[in-house]
C-alpha cells in the first residue's frame, strides 16, 4: 500500500529563493514518489519563527508546492521557540506513516522520496534514514558522524585550516568518511537534522525533538533516541544538495546556541567519543 509523508520545514527569516527551491524540490519529489506508487499522498508545515515581516516569503515559497498532493500550511505567530521546538508545534498532527523534518536550505533529488520509501520496505528495522549530501558545487558532504569528543568538535567547527589539517585523521573518522559513500550503512550513531525521514509512530512515540535544545545538537539527541528503538541508517539512493554552513560562520549568537547545547548534550549522554 503507498504510504503518507507529512513534512516540516522550521524557517526564520529565510533566503527567499532558496526557500522556493526547497519547497519545489520536495514537491517535485513527492510527486514522481506518488507517480511510481510508493506514496499516495503528502502534507507541508511550513513552521514560520520570524517576525511577520517574513510571512509573505514563506507564503510565496508555499504556493510552489504541488497541492494535488495535499495541503500546504502555515504555522505562524508563535515567535522564535528554536528549531526543536518549532517542530514539535505539528507532532500532535501528524498522522502519516512517514515524516520529514527538512531544512530551508535544501534540495531534494526527484528520485529521493520514492529511493527513501522503497529503503524503508526493504529494511524494516530502519526507524530513520539519512541521505547522500552535496554541496552546490558537487562535493560530498559527510552529515552522518560518529560520537564525537568536545575536542573534535571545536576543532572541526573553530579551528584554523592548519590546525585541522594536523588532525585529519581525527575528523574523518567523526564524519565517518571511511564509511559513507555509494552502500547502504546500518548503525548510523548520528544524523543532520537538515534532512530526517523518520517513521512518524517512532518519532511521536519519542515526543519529537527535546524542547531543550534551542538549536544545535537536537538532531544529535534525537538520533541516539531513535537508536533506542529502532535503526539509524544512511541511504545512498536518497540524495540532496545542502547549502547550508557551520556556526562559525554565522556569528556570535550562533556560537553561543552551539557552546549551549554541546554542553547539554554532552551532560546527558557523556563526554567521552564512543568506539
Amino acid at each position: 500500500m503507498p504510504a503518507t509523508l507529512t513534512a516540516a520545514i522550521v524557517t526564520w527569516r529565510p533566503d527567499p529563493a532558496l526557500l522556493e527551491k526547497t519547497v519545489a524540490s520536495l514537491a517535485r519529489a513527492a510527486a514522481r514518489a506518488r507517480s511510481s506508487g510508493t506514496l499516495s499522498g503528502a502534507t507541508l508545515f511550513l513552521i514560520d519563527n520570524g517576525p511577520a515581516e517574513s510571512l509573505p516569503v514563506v507564503s510565496a515559497a508555499a504556493s510552489h508546492w504541488d497541492a494535488s498532493l495535499g495541503a500546504a500550511e502555515i504555522v505562524t505567530g508563535h515567535g522564535n521557540l528554536g528549531y526543536g521546538r518549532a517542530n514539535n508545534l505539528v507532532l500532535p498532527r501528524l498522522e502519516s506513516d512517514f515524516h520529514l523534518v527538512l531544512n530551508p536550505d535544501v534540495e531534494i533529488d526527484p528520485e529521493a522520496i520514492d529511493a527513501a520509501l522503497r529503503s524503508f520496505a526493504v529494511h524494516p528495522e530502519v526507524g530513520l534514514l539519512a541521505p547522500a549530501a552535496f554541496a552546490p558545487d558537487g562535493q560530498r558532504e559527510y552529515l552522518c558522524k560518529r560520537y564525537p569528543s568536545p575536542g573534535v568538535l571545536l576543532l572541526r567547527g573553530f579551528a584554523p585550516a592548519f590546525l585541522r589539517k594536523r588532525f585529519a585523521v581525527a575528523l574523518a573518522r567523526y564524519e565517518m568518511r571511511d564509511a559513507i559513500g555509494d552502500r547502504f550503512v546500518a548503525g548510523v550513531p548520528l544524523a543532520s537534522g537538515c534532512f530526517l525521514l523518520v517513521r512518524t509512530p517512532l518519532l511521536r512515540a519519542l515526543g519529537g525533538f527535546d524542547p531543550r535544545y534551542f538549536m544545535y545538537f537536537e538532531d544529535y539527541d534525537l538520533s541516539l533516541r531513535v537508536a533506542s528503538r529502532a535503526t539509524v541508517a544512511y541511504e545512498p539512493a536518497v540524495r540532496i544538495v545542502h547549502h547550508g554552513g557551520e556556526a562559525a560562520r554565522k556569528g556570535l549568537r550562533h556560537i553561543g546556541w552551539f557552546a549551549a547545547s554541546a554542553l547539554r548534550f554532552f551532560s546527558r549522554h557523556g563526554w567521552r567519543a564512543r568506539s
